[in-house]
């Protein structure tokens, strides 16, 4: 065997396999009606990471928004709900870096293609569009080792 071929083997793999929508919804309950008012949604923005092992070095990665426009009287504009997810093979990876990469590189590639999706979704609303700001996935990782850590 070539020695060249078995660093090649030894060498960490990080690659994007797919990336698509997983689920994806969105409701308008007031509709037809609630265009006849005058409205300057409120916007709330629920957001989740969470990943699989899908084969020995195949993981699904899936960033979920959930996002709900209200009205000043508390009226539901509309809902939007998107799961994207993404297929990445992560191989000869040490274990205490996997968890890091699962938890904010991958989400990283998929959150921006979720924030194209509810932007659509949203424009298709009738109402002004929802653009998400950028998230840390970072900071939010080292909450939840924090808090985990914490609850030991």
């Amino acid at each position: 065997m070539d020695s060249n071929q078995g660093n090649q083997d030894k060498q960490p793999v990080f690659s994007i396999e797919k990336l698509y929508v997983r689920d994806a919804s969105l409701e308008v309950p007031l509709s037809p009606l609630i265009f006849l008012e005058r409205h300057s949604p409120q916007v709330e923005v629920e957001l989740d990471s969470v990943h699989k092992k899908i084969d020995d070095s195949v993981f699904e990665v899936v960033v979920s928004a959930n996002v709900k426009a209200t009205s000043s009287a508390d009226k539901v504009l509309f809902i939007i709900e998107v799961s994207q997810a993404g297929v990445f093979r992560l191989r000869n990876i040490p274990d205490d870096y996997l968890e890091g990469i699962l938890s904010v590189d991958c989400p990283n590639v998929v959150f921006p293609y979720l924030r194209e999706v509810v932007t659509d979704f949203s424009t298709k609303t009738g109402f002004p569009p929802v653009y998400m700001s950028p998230v840390n996935f970072q900071a939010l990782f080292e909450q939840r080792k924090a808090a985990a850590n914490k609850d030991k």
